[in-house]
């Protein structure tokens, strides 16, 4: 039922005031119709939040959903033996049966923990099954097919494709996914990073993005040895790079961002290219902290990500929220980033990274339904005096109650309500055996 009212409701609205109101909201056909303390009743079901927290649905600008099998199977590596020696044997090794149970599984967590929308890098092959899984859930996405057409970096044979094949299946696939589920995804041509793609390859993506409009999704600046590669092969840093080979734009989300300097942030920002910043993974890796503070004063729009399941081990966009917020405070000091901006990059940032602004990030009329209930009955969240502190730094997946998306409930009193949890599980289990073998990887 997409039409309905939440009544009695801590209301943290991130519109532009960031006004936060101790009221109700209503949903009518999946859009949400008023805020306030006193609204009008609509012809649908109330819920009764009993001073609950309603926030806008997390948006994650950076995901892997072809990783989520790979959970446990890729520690104590650095980024380039991370990839090289377990990511990319196992990517190559999936098929569409496989794909599709990682992707469920990535979908189901995602949900279950407050997220409503993503950006996602698929692998080389069988992204329609990606899409399918993201059509058939509910979620909201924006995908892409991973293009890799430079083997010279340890790359396997499994997913090497040449310019021509990676470039007419990116378009295929863009035209079949852009705009569907009545516009719920879009599509997001995704070089996967600067070592792994062609010049000619990173130009015609970011020419065909100008054509049709496009996003552009890939990495860059994640690690120390990524940086020294791409500067002996390509002569430069990698944001210098992708703005020469026109990939900088604002319809361009660049993961990572962690080794930067001012020449590179004053691009990111001339361009309105998008960061998306990945605390877990980056932490995981050893790769560094992205800075946040020198992003925001360069003007640098900046998202927020899990990453994968691979160099995360969760995709809890709550717990990424609470690292951006403290790994701060060595460096600048405490209070430097505060709730209210990794709240901001979690919604509002994270809708203008995806050009979505204009329906998703906040609570307000007009808007499509992206809702999601945290549960304020537990003892870290205190007595309500500072919900975005509680919200930021306390919030966990298991205060999560309800999911909506554009008004259809996904998320009924923290159970999924599309999916079998048991089920999934089983299936997760006999997919990753299958997968470890082909690959070689099996213990």
């Amino acid at each position: 039922m997409k039409t309905f009212l939440i009544d009695n409701a801590f209301i943290v609205t991130q519109n532009d005031q960031r006004l936060i109101v101790r009221g109700s909201l209503s949903v009518i056909e999946g859009r949400i119709a008023e805020v306030g303390k006193e609204i009008s009743p609509v012809d649908g079901p109330v819920y009764d939040f009993q001073g609950d927290y309603l926030i806008p649905g997390l948006i994650q600008s950076h995901i892997h959903l072809c990783q989520t099998l790979f959970r446990h199977q890729a520690e104590g590596l650095p980024l380039m033996h991370w990839l090289q020696e377990r990511i990319w044997p196992l990517e190559a090794a999936l098929d569409e049966e496989t794909l599709r149970v990682s992707a469920e599984l990535g979908v189901a967590e995602l949900l279950l923990s407050g997220t409503t929308c993503l950006l996602d890098m698929g692998t080389v092959h069988h992204q329609d099954v990606i899409g399918e899984v993201v059509e058939a859930s509910g979620i909201r996405a924006a995908l892409g097919k991973a293009m890799m057409d430079v083997g010279n970096n340890g790359v396997p044979s499994g997913l090497l494709e040449t310019t021509r094949e990676s470039l007419d299946e990116s378009m295929r696939l863009a035209r079949r996914w852009d705009g569907a589920a009545h516009g719920r995804i879009r599509y997001a041509f995704a070089p996967r990073f600067v070592l792994a793609c062609s010049t000619d390859l990173q130009r015609e993506v970011g020419r065909l993005s100008r054509q049709h409009g496009y996003l552009i999704h890939t990495h860059s600046s994640e690690h120390p040895l990524e940086l020294d590669m791409v500067r002996q092969q390509m002569g430069g840093r990698n944001v210098q790079v992708l703005d020469r080979l026109g990939m900088c734009s604002q319809r361009s989300v660049f993961a990572h961002g962690v080794h930067l300097d001012d020449a590179e942030r004053r691009v990111l920002a001339q361009s309105r290219t998008s960061i998306c910043h990945c605390p877990s993974a980056n932490l995981k890796l050893g790769s560094g902290v992205a800075d946040l503070p020198a992003l925001f004063n360069a003007g640098v729009n900046v998202g927020i990500g899990a990453d994968g399941a691979a160099c995360n081990n969760h995709l809890d966009g709550l717990v990424e929220m609470r690292l951006a917020h403290l790994l701060q405070n060595p460096k600048h000091g405490p209070g430097k980033v505060s709730p209210q901006a990794v709240l901001d990059m979690a919604t509002r940032n994270g809708a203008q990274a995806l050009c979505w602004q204009d329906r998703i990030g906040s609570l307000e009329p007009g808007k499509e339904a992206d809702l999601v209930r945290i549960s304020r009955d537990d003892f870290r969240l205190g007595l309500g005096s500072d919900p975005l502190s509680e919200i930021v730094t306390a919030g966990s997946r298991c205060l999560v109650r309800d999911v909506w998306v554009r008004g259809r409930r996904l998320v009924q009193e923290g159970r999924l309500t599309g999916m079998d949890r048991a089920r999934l599980l089983q299936r997760g289990k006999k997919a990753l055996a299958k997968t470890l073998h082909r690959a070689g990887l099996a213990g």
